[in-house]
């Protein structure tokens, strides 16, 4: 038996001609974070609409919580939250109201409301009515309505489109305790430096396909991008040394490494050099994403 939150396997879905999903598979265990990334057009929306259950896949499995969504008597029965891209909300009604409101057409407690306006952080704004809200709080409310029945799938479509940077780090510590919690979490976004310190696993689309799927670490190691060493006061000696000298990048003041030369050129660098001031660092997601992406465009 699978325990994963989402089982994918071999996933294909065409719209007449266009084919949206060539072969699509992966999985996401509980309590982990999912970074749904790729350009528009990519597939992604396809694959949460088959994760939600609103369309169903031509061939190929999924599993999602146990159950298949695409069955309405199993998607009834299935703990997902969903917060769209664009929340549509009744700007007449208080936050209140409106979380009341979607509390009783889902048949949970209302004193869910409660609980969850002061763990979001809107008590104080309960009686205010919606349209008064700001974009952040707009956004936590949305949160809130799909936390209602207590998910253990949340998929989120671009969260925090729109939000300054202290609503931005709100939410992601919003959902950071959610998969403490052990939630599977689904962040489909484009802002990927946001995403980094938190997500588990990401999942890189292009043309309806998945090009990289793994955590930083194996995205890292899969791409081959090189470690970026700069050293503060650069010493005569690199340019000297027949290891390190083909490394060296006199415009960046830097050696750049692959990574499995990483360790021993620390290591180079601190034994036989004495050198201890120099900075360590790493592709980053936005590396990773835009190194397949020039991979694609060199394919088309």
């Amino acid at each position: 038996m699978n325990d994963a939150a989402i089982h994918a396997r071999d996933l294909r879905k065409s719209y007449r001609s266009h084919q949206a999903l060539k072969g699509v598979s992966f999985d996401l265990e509980p309590g982990q974070m999912m970074a749904l990334l790729g350009h528009n057009g990519a597939g992604k929306t396809t694959l949460m609409k088959l994760i939600l259950g609103l369309i169903q896949p031509d061939t190929g499995t999924l599993s999602v919580l146990g159950g298949v969504p695409s069955d309405p008597r199993q998607r009834q029965q299935l703990a997902i939250g969903y917060l769209p891209e664009q929340v549509s909300l009744y700007p007449q009604l208080t936050g209140e109201e409106l979380l009341t409101y979607f509390a009783d057409l889902r048949g949970v407690s209302r004193s869910r409301v409660g609980e969850l306006l002061a763990e979001l952080d809107l008590a104080p704004f309960a009686c205010r009515p919606v349209g008064q809200y700001s974009k952040g709080m707009r956004q936590r409310l949305g949160l809130a309505q799909a936390l209602l029945g207590e998910p253990r799938l949340l998929l989120m479509d671009e969260p925090t489109v729109g939000l300054d940077p202290n609503s931005s780090a709100y939410l992601y510590h919003c959902l950071n305790q959610q998969v403490a919690r052990g939630c599977a979490v689904v962040v489909c976004t484009h802002e990927l430096t946001l995403i980094e310190p938190h997500f588990h696993h990401a999942l890189i689309m292009a043309q309806g396909q998945v090009m990289a799927a793994g955590d930083l670490a194996t995205l890292r190691t899969a791409a081959g991008l090189k470690t970026r060493i700069a050293l503060a006061d650069p010493s005569d000696r690199i340019s000297r040394d027949n290891q390190l000298a083909p490394l060296w990048d006199e415009a960046s003041q830097s050696l750049w490494v692959s990574p499995e030369h990483k360790a021993r050129t620390i290591a180079r660098l601190t034994g036989i050099h004495g050198l201890l001031d120099f900075t360590v660092t790493a592709p980053s997601l936005p590396d990773v994403y835009h190194h397949h992406q020039s991979r694609l465009g060199a394919a088309l």
